[in-house]
């Protein structure tokens, strides 16, 4: 095949590196691109480079913000008792949107996965304990809304062991859920409901 646009044909190899983008969508996208005018390509190339010029992680909880740290964080109407703890900072959002956590989040930046040489230590479970251990108000409950695979599983039980000696509440959403099925495809109100009847660990 004879490329008549090397600037178009390396737009499609790049969008198509995009997770769960193939070539003939890089290749559709790239074209309605140009279809476009100037100042809307150049508003969406702005707001990727300030995507990762200006998103960082939030000091405090972990998850993506642009100011640290995050609105969650700073919230003074949000309750400090609770702490739900996550994968990844998508999962807040998720749970965001079903307004019916209350509380903090607490973002582990990963699982533990011995196929992929991920230990308890390079995930932020020391971060979650030290975040207990220094709480002005206490933290009375740690919520568990891990993914329900092996490996989730796996870490929702070596959390709950280690918090065996702090005086906390351990629950975990309830799992309505299939099993091996990721929070970012749950629709928001089983994930409401989950929520709604978690149960203790």
């Amino acid at each position: 095949m004879q490329i008549t646009s090397e600037a178009l044909e390396r737009a499609i190899e790049e969008l198509a590196k995009l997770p769960g983008t193939g070539r003939k969508s890089a290749q559709r996208i790239a074209i309605h691109l140009l279809k476009q005018t100037d100042e809307r390509v150049y508003t969406l190339a702005d707001a990727l480079v300030k995507l990762k010029k200006s998103v960082m992680r939030c000091s405090v909880c972990g998850t993506i913000t642009d100011t640290d740290p995050c609105t969650i964080c700073s919230n003074p109407k949000r309750n400090n008792g609770t702490i739900c703890v996550v994968e990844e900072f998508q999962d807040v959002y998720i749970i965001e949107k079903t307004n019916e956590f209350r509380g903090r989040y607490h973002v582990l930046g990963g699982i533990i996965s011995p196929l992929e040489n991920i230990g308890p230590d390079d995930i932020r479970v020391k971060e979650l304990l030290q975040r207990i251990t220094d709480s002005e108000e206490g933290v009375q409950e740690v919520i568990l809304a891990l993914n329900p695979d092996a490996e989730g599983e796996a870490t929702s039980y070596y959390i709950n062991k280690l918090l065996l000696n702090y005086d906390v509440t351990v629950t975990r959403i309830a799992y309505g859920i299939p099993m091996g099925t990721e929070l970012e495809y749950i629709d928001e109100a089983t994930l409401s409901r989950a929520f709604a009847s978690r149960t203790s660990f």
